[in-house]
């Protein structure tokens, strides 16, 4: 028996890297996936599927309302319902940065775009669903760089700061029907699109080492167990939290 069994998710950004990992974790406990993504979703599928699992993709826009509501129609088309949404689609490692005055208001909205604005759409087409069986669990991406306050990257960390805002008002609003909203804030991981630019970055990768109590590098399966229990029932009683899973960069 998984802790997910007939349970119903949607993840977001779920074509590689750490929404990869998620995915494949939620599916190793038992969940249905809906795999949403800009990219091509067959390879996190056809792994989940090869493990004995089940899921679908479903090329998801998630800064675009009319492809949402697609995504979350067809879980439940395919699915029967929807429990769970994991909102880890995000801009990131490939966002120019700059300070204040360099930065473009193009550069602005379209961190915004996806990092804020994204997962509000996500939760809007979700929740009907969730408050169907009065039942659901949300957990939204942040960044421990909101903790940080990193300059010369205002576009990201403030976005994240926003979604962590957004997961305390959004955890009261509907908390009565049921549905747990929560945040994972990781530290720098060494996705496989960071791997790409380790050159670009090694900086940055020593400098979040040195900070850290625990001395070596995070990778994506170190987010995973913490992703489980806030979408598995051992959670239950839990909503409105940040979780920061940063190897001891940040205490409190």
């Amino acid at each position: 028996m998984g802790k997910l069994d007939g349970r119903v998710a949607i993840v977001t950004g779920a074509a590689q890297g750490i929404g990869a990992a998620y995915a494949k974790r939620l599916a190793a406990e038992g969940a249905k996936i809906l795999v949403a993504d800009m990219r091509d979703t067959a390879k996190t599928v056809d792994e989940i599927k090869r493990a004995g699992g089940e899921a679908l993709g479903q090329h998801t826009d998630v800064s675009d309302a009319q492809s949402v509501k697609a995504a979350v129609a067809q879980a439940v088309k395919a699915f029967g319902k929807l429990d769970i949404l994991v909102n880890n689609a995000g801009l990131f490692a490939d966002e120019r940065r700059g300070s204040l005055l360099d930065l473009t208001n193009d550069e602005w909205d379209k961190v915004y775009a996806v990092n804020v604005r994204g997962p509000f759409l996500m939760c809007k087409a979700a929740v009907p669903e969730m408050r169907k069986q009065k039942y659901g669990k949300i957990v939204n991406i942040t960044s421990s760089t909101l903790h940080m306050g990193i300059p010369n990257f205002l576009h990201y960390v403030s976005s994240k700061g926003a979604l962590d805002a957004f997961t305390r008002a959004l955890a009261r609003e509907v908390g009565e029907d049921g549905i747990r909203v929560n945040s994972i804030a990781p530290g720098l991981t060494m996705s496989e699109v960071l791997e790409r630019q380790r050159e670009r970055i090694q900086w940055n990768i020593e400098f979040n080492m040195r900070q850290r109590a625990l001395k070596r590098e995070q990778v994506p399966e170190d987010l995973v167990g913490t992703c489980l229990y806030l979408c598995a029932p051992d959670s239950d009683f839990v909503t409105g939290q940040t979780i920061v899973c940063d190897g001891g960069v940040h205490m409190h």
